[in-house]
C-alpha cells in the first residue's frame, strides 16, 4: 500500500491527509484519541477500489490547531470543503467516534455529495434511542474532557498513560501495533494538543443542537449503514432508524470500540458490499435489502 501525505486548506483550516488508491472516494473520519493512522489495516483492503481520503480532523495530528470550531456542523464543514479541494463530486463517508456527528450532518446537508453513509460506535447527540445505553450516565470521561481547562492541566506529562488506557479498554485489552500506538501518543502529546482533543468533548451541546435542528427540517436519505460494538452496540442503529430512509445495523461480537484496529476483517466484510457501486459484484441492492437490520457478527 501507498500512502501520500498532503496538507490541504479545507475551510480555512490546513488538514493532514492520507491519500490512497483510486477510483470512487471514499473519506475516513476518525474520533478520539485517533488520527488518520485509525485506518492502518483497512486502508489495503479500500484502496485497491476506491480512493481513500483519510484526514486528521482539525486540531488533531499534524492538523491544525484551531482555537475553535470542534462542533459537528464546523467539522462537516471542513470535509465538505476538503473534498472540494480534492476535486471529488460524491463519496462515501466514513465516521466513528468523534467523526460520526460530522459525517451524519454532511449527509443530512448534502445528499447529493455523500453516496452512502457509514457509522460506527458513537451517538448522535441527544436523538431517541439511547435510553438502555445511558441509563447510568454517559462515560466517565465526558465530564473530565468538559471541563474547560481540567483535563489537559492534570494530564500533561502523562499523557501515554492516558492514551494507552484507551487503546486497551478500545481493543478489549488487546492492544494495538507499537507504530500506530507511538503515532496516536506523539498526536496527542502536550497542553494544546490535548486542548484541541477535549474541544470536542466541550463542544457537545453546540454538535447536538445542531444535529436536532437537522433532523427537525429533514430526513437522512443517504444509503446508511450503522456498525456497532462494545460498548455502543446497536444504540446508534435505534437512534437513526427513527429519521433515516435506507438503513442497515450490525453489531461486531467480541469487539471493542476501535472497530478498524481490533477487527479489521470483520469491518471489511461489511464494507465492501456496502460501499460497492450499484450495479456491481456484492452491491448492497434495493431498499429493501438496505432496511434490513444486519445478522450480528
Amino acid at each position: 500500500m501507498s500512502v501520500a501525505l498532503r496538507q490541504v486548506k479545507a475551510n480555512g483550516v490546513e488538514l493532514n491527509v492520507a491519500l490512497a488508491g483510486e477510483g470512487p472516494a471514499v473519506l475516513l473520519l476518525h474520533g478520539f484519541p485517533h488520527t488518520w493512522q485509525l485506518w492502518t489495516h483497512v486502508l489495503d483492503g479500500l484502496a485497491g477500489r476506491y480512493r481513500v481520503i483519510a484526514p486528521d480532523l482539525r486540531g488533531c495530528g499534524a492538523s491544525a490547531r484551531t482555537a475553535g470550531g470542534y462542533d459537528a456542523g464546523t467539522l462537516a464543514a471542513d470535509a465538505e470543503a476538503l473534498l472540494d479541494a480534492l476535486g471529488e463530486t460524491s463519496a462515501a463517508v466514513v465516521g466513528i467516534d468523534a467523526g460520526t456527528p460530522p459525517a451524519f450532518l454532511l449527509a443530512m446537508r448534502r445528499p447529493d455529495l455523500v453516496r452512502r453513509l457509514v457509522v460506527m460506535e458513537s451517538l448522535v447527540g441527544r436523538l431517541p434511542g439511547a435510553e438502555e445505553f445511558l441509563a447510568h450516565g454517559a462515560p466517565w470521561w465526558f465530564g473530565f474532557h468538559s471541563a474547560p481547562g481540567l483535563a489537559e492541566s492534570v494530564l500533561t506529562g502523562h499523557e501515554d498513560r492516558y492514551i494507552e488506557w484507551f487503546l486497551d479498554a478500545g481493543t478489549l485489552g488487546q492492544g494495538v501495533d507499537p507504530a500506530v500506538r507511538d503515532a496516536f501518543v506523539h498526536a496527542y502529546t502536550g497542553t494544546e494538543a490535548l486542548r484541541c482533543a477535549f474541544s470536542y468533548y466541550r463542544a457537545l451541546p453546540e454538535s447536538s443542537r445542531q444535529i436536532q435542528e437537522a433532523v427537525r427540517t429533514a430526513r437522512l436519505t443517504v444509503p446508511t449503514m450503522a456498525i456497532g460494538a462494545h460498548p455502543v452496540g446497536s444504540a446508534l442503529e435505534q437512534q437513526l432508524r427513527p429519521v433515516t430512509d435506507h438503513l442497515s445495523g450490525h453489531v461486531i461480537e467480541n469487539c471493542g470500540h476501535i472497530i478498524p484496529l481490533h477487527r479489521p476483517d470483520r469491518l471489511l466484510a461489511l464494507l465492501e458490499p456496502f460501499l460497492a457501486p450499484a450495479g456491481s459484484t456484492g452491491s448492497t441492492g434495493s431498499r429493501g435489502q438496505l432496511q434490513h437490520h444486519g445478522r450480528r457478527q
